[in-house]
């Protein structure tokens, strides 16, 4: 049994991850749900010889001080993978997410169309929101390429790790990954991105964004003339512009949230659900496009009021994540049940479709 063949495996199932931990068969995840690979039992050598058939001999040396590592790598003929290794109850083990080799469209995607207005934006902060393993990236990504045959401009993506790989169309596409090792091109997002503004970037997109420095440097970058596209684990827009603010010290956060609401230009919320028939997953989306209103509203902290803004501003391609698991349901591509436990406020979901089939 050897790495490559696993992998081969997984991709033959249409498996999104891959999985090895000690006392079990090599596992995939396939539309969200965990399956076993009909392959012996991993003992705790035969887990540490599989994941260290994908490390470099300074990886090795790094994991063994650190215990965990993150990286991404490829193989001929099999793609690109983002790759965690850890150590869990002693044993080495570790978990391959798949990356497709080439990026997929916003429209294969099933984004809105309004991401592509978004990315076509010269300044100003769009992000992507969601929990982890949602696609964010994969997101990011197209938006990428769509700028990329879209504009003659100079692009400039910070990550840990490099996952998808641009090629230059239109546009000079330059990619950072952040990391500790020596072959590393930059030790934190946040001096990667103080760097990005002096090497004269059109577009700015950021991998995730967790930390003060990080949103601070984002937030001026946008405000001063440049395209900010960044990732960010949270849940809808209202948690979004919320997790922002409250990164920073009370002193601080009412001059952010006027920062924040001169730059901000949309967040687009996201998760998969499982399709009903069954043949995949299929993207649920939240959509908040700043106007006037919505910039009034994050001046005086009365995001309450936003969810009204979203429901009302269909014109301007906005929407609330429930209004598109509605959809999604009353058009039968995912189960009610999936529907009522991905709502934002379950009841007032239920009360919708009461009064959608009553009529």
């Amino acid at each position: 049994m050897e790495i490559h063949d696993l992998i081969r495996a997984a991709i033959e199932h249409g498996a999104s991850d891959l999985h090895l931990a000690v006392g079990i068969p090599p596992s995939i995840r396939v539309n969200g749900e965990i399956l076993f690979l009909d392959r012996p039992v991993l003992t705790p050598e035969e887990s540490r010889r599989l994941t260290f058939q994908l490390l470099t001999d300074a990886q090795k040396e790094r994991f063994e001080r650190v215990k965990e590592l993150d990286f991404a790598t490829g193989a001929d003929g099999l793609g690109r993978f983002r790759v965690n290794a850890y150590r869990a109850r002693g044993c080495v083990e570790c978990a391959l997410r798949m990356i497709p080799v080439q990026v997929r469209s916003l429209d294969e995607l099933g984004v809105p169309p309004v991401a592509k207005d978004l990315a076509m934006r010269s300044s100003g902060l769009i992000l992507i929101a969601g929990p982890a393993g949602m696609g964010k990236t994969t997101t990011m990504a197209a938006m990428v390429d769509h700028i990329n045959e879209q504009k003659r401009c100079r692009i400039i993506i910070i990550e840990d790790p490099i996952e998808y790989l641009h090629h230059h169309k239109k546009s000079v596409v330059i990619q950072r990954e952040v990391g500790q090792d020596p072959e590393s091109d930059t030790h934190s997002f946040a001096a990667a991105l103080v760097h990005a503004l002096r090497q004269d970037p059109n577009v700015v997109c950021v991998g995730e964004m967790r930390d003060l420095d990080t949103f601070s440097i984002a937030l001026t970058a946008a405000e001063t003339g440049h395209l900010v596209l960044g990732t960010i684990h949270t849940q809808n827009t209202i948690h979004t512009i919320s997790r922002i603010v409250d990164v920073f010290p009370p002193a601080q956060q009412q001059q952010i949230r006027i920062q924040l609401a001169n730059c901000l230009g949309g967040v687009i919320s996201q998760i998969l659900l499982p399709k009903l028939s069954g043949d995949g997953l299929v993207l649920a989306t939240e959509v908040m496009v700043c106007t006037p209103a919505i910039r009034r509203m994050i001046r005086e902290n009365k995001l309450e009021q936003m969810m009204y803004a979203l429901e009302t501003g269909s014109e301007l391609c906005m929407r609330t994540m429930d209004s598109c698991l509605l959809e999604l349901y009353e058009t039968g591509v995912i189960h009610y049940d999936v529907a009522v436990a991905r709502a934002v406020d379950p009841n007032r979901f239920r009360q919708l479709l009461d009064k959608r089939a009553d009529k």
